[in-house]
Parts: structure tokens; sequence; C-alpha cells
């Protein structure tokens, strides 16, 4: 595959790794036996369709049946699907056929020419900290921070993903409020006063200033060993809100097994982030997941990380929870500590970083 010229040069970089690793199998699961189910297991689906129909009594009894749903699969999966949810079809279907386009540009175009008004270090692809096959994504991927554009109004790619940012802003900011807010209902730690810690103050702080985009594009890897299309990992965000296409390749942790998800194009896969399981003092979890590369198929994502400011602190709300089970940290020091983790181990820690001792 890297005769095409939009093709990073991830073999020619990286075979060194990989030939380091020839009979790397424990790609299916390094862990414990995984799911080898190849149609892969169907997340929890969510319709969203009664929280924008409370017309009546009826319609609330449903809207407040799904919000206990979405708490219920945030506790106990930290990942699920929802429809209904108000990004169109159409819309993603576009978004789908701009990022196809942008990502066959030349590859010599990618690492050197930012693409419309992103910045030029918006494009990434490997993993250039890579010291081993553990380490190392075979992707390549667009940044893209949700602040206001300055694009020409012609600009169609930067136009759709305005679009595309905005409908998932809205869906991650609706879902959030809703974990929040059932988190605080009966915490006795929240004394008179602590405006920070409604629900609305808290979603408010994940601003467009803040948040980011990220588009996907994980090429067929040939090396018979086997890559991560995307490294295991958990998410460092509040929330995360991704589109996939039907290819598949996306694994999670479940019951300490990787499971494989099972492609649902007609839905948007949601996932609890680290700040959001510390927020909760472990009630909603950041599970690890990762994307396998395939070895004939390309594959797309796009994805949505709904980020607080940096200064944001993240402070574990107790409850019923038991005694706090994390040091009050500022996102800024969070993302501060990954990348020092990074840049010493090679990985991202996380928060275990910030864990209280038993």
């Amino acid at each position: 595959m890297e005769d095409y010229d939009y093709e990073p040069p991830l073999m020619a970089t990286y075979r060194h790794l990989l030939d380091s690793h020839p009979h790397r199998l424990d790609v299916v699961d390094h862990r414990s036996g995984a799911d080898d189910d190849e149609e892969g297991f169907l997340l929890p689906v969510i319709d969203l369709s009664s929280l924008l129909e409370q017309s009546s009594s009826g319609a609330e009894a449903a809207a407040e049946q799904c919000r206990a749903s979405i708490v219920r699969a945030a506790s106990e999966w930290g990942f699920f699907q929802v429809t209904n949810h108000g990004v169109p079809q159409a819309l993603l279907d576009e978004l789908h056929q701009a990022q196809v386009a942008v990502f066959r540009r030349p590859f010599h175009l990618k690492a050197s020419q930012p693409l419309l008004d992103f910045s030029p270090e918006s494009y990434r692809w490997g993993t250039p900290t890579a010291t081993c096959l553990d380490q190392l994504s075979w992707s390549e991927a667009y940044h893209i921070p949700t602040t206001n554009t300055t694009a020409a109004a012609d600009d169609k790619t930067r136009l759709v993903v305005e679009e595309v940012s905005t409908a998932m802003s809205k869906l991650a900011q609706r879902l959030a409020g809703i974990l929040v807010a059932d988190l605080l209902l009966g915490d006795s730690s929240i004394g008179d006063g602590e405006d920070d810690d409604t629900a609305a103050a808290v979603v408010s702080r994940c601003t467009r200033s803040t948040c980011f985009l990220r588009l996907n594009r994980y090429p067929p890897c040939p090396a018979p060993s086997g890559a991560y299309g995307l490294c295991p990992h958990t998410d460092s965000d509040f929330l995360t809100i991704l589109h996939q296409d039907g290819v598949g390749g996306l694994q999670l942790v479940k019951a300490g097994r990787w499971v494989a998800v099972k492609p649902n194009p007609g839905a948007l896969i949601v996932n609890v982030g680290d700040l959001l399981q510390a927020w909760s003092n472990d009630r909603y979890r950041s599970v690890e997941h990762r994307v396998m590369a395939s070895d004939a198929r390309e594959r797309f994502s796009v994805a949505f990380f709904l980020c607080p400011s940096y200064d944001t602190l993240v402070r574990p709300r107790c409850g019923a929870g038991g005694p706090p089970r994390y040091e009050s940290f500022t996102f800024g020091e969070y993302r501060n500590q990954i990348r020092e983790d990074v840049r010493l181990t090679g990985r991202k820690l996380g928060l275990q970083r910030f864990r209280k001792p038993e």
C-alpha cells in the first residue's frame, strides 16, 4: 500500500519494530483471551428521541427512563451507542466523503502544508516516540480545535467540519449534563454556594475553545504479525462522541477481556473519559480501548472530545461512593503529567498517577 503517494511512510519508518515481533499474534488479546467472534459485540443502544419530545407526562416518563439508561450504561460499560441523536446522517456522510478526499492528498503535502485554516501541527501520523510495537499506532489523523473558523464560506470541507463539531458538541453537552446531574443528586459533600458543582457549571467549562475534533484514517497494515491502528488507551477528556465506518476494528475491555465492537453505522458511540471517572469517584468508567489495524482494508472514523479549560479543577464527588479515591487536579496538570509519562515511559499512565493510596 505504500506505493500510493497519499500513504504515510509507515512501513519504511517502522519496519524494524514489526520485524522485531515476527510472531506477535497476541494482538487478538494480550491479556486473558479475547472475544474471537468476528461479528463483534453489540454495545448497549439507547434511543435519544424521547429527550427531544417532552410535551406530555408520558413523554417525560420516557425521557426519564432514557436518562436512567444513559447513567446505567456509563456506570456498567463506560461505552454505549445512541440513535436519534440529532446529528444528521446526511451530514455524517458528507463529512466521510470530505475526510476521504483530505487523506487522499499526497503525503508530502499533508506533512508540509496546512489544510485550509488548520494549523500545520494538526496532521499527525504513526507514533514518533514508539520504541516497541506495543507503542505504535498504524494511523494518520487531523486534530482540529473547534474554535471559530476564519475559513471562506466556499471551503466546503471546513464548513462540514464546523457543522459536525457543532452538532456533536451539543450532543456531548446534553449527555454530560445528564451524567453530572444524576451524580450530584443526593451528594452530601456539596455545600451551599458551591456553584462550580452544578451540572450546568461543570458542562459549561467545556467550550468551543477547549474541545476538538479528530479525523482518523487507519491504513491497511500488511505486516503478518499484526499491529495496532491505535494503541490501547483511555481518553483524557470528559466525554467522547465517535462515528466509525463499517470496517470494524474497535475493541474495548469488558470483564477483563478484550471484546470487539460490532460496527453500527446508524449509531454514534459514546464513551466516558478519565476526567469524568475521576470527578465521579469511579462511578462512571473510563474504559481502555484500542483499534486493530486491518491487513486489507482502510478504516475511517471521526471523534469529538469534550474537554474543559486547562484550569478546570477535577475534584471527586463522593456522595455515597465513600471517601475520595483521587487527589484533586486541574485538567492542565493532568495533560502535563501524561506528556511527561509518555516522554519517560513511552505510554500513558493516566489516572493511576492521581489515585490516593488505599
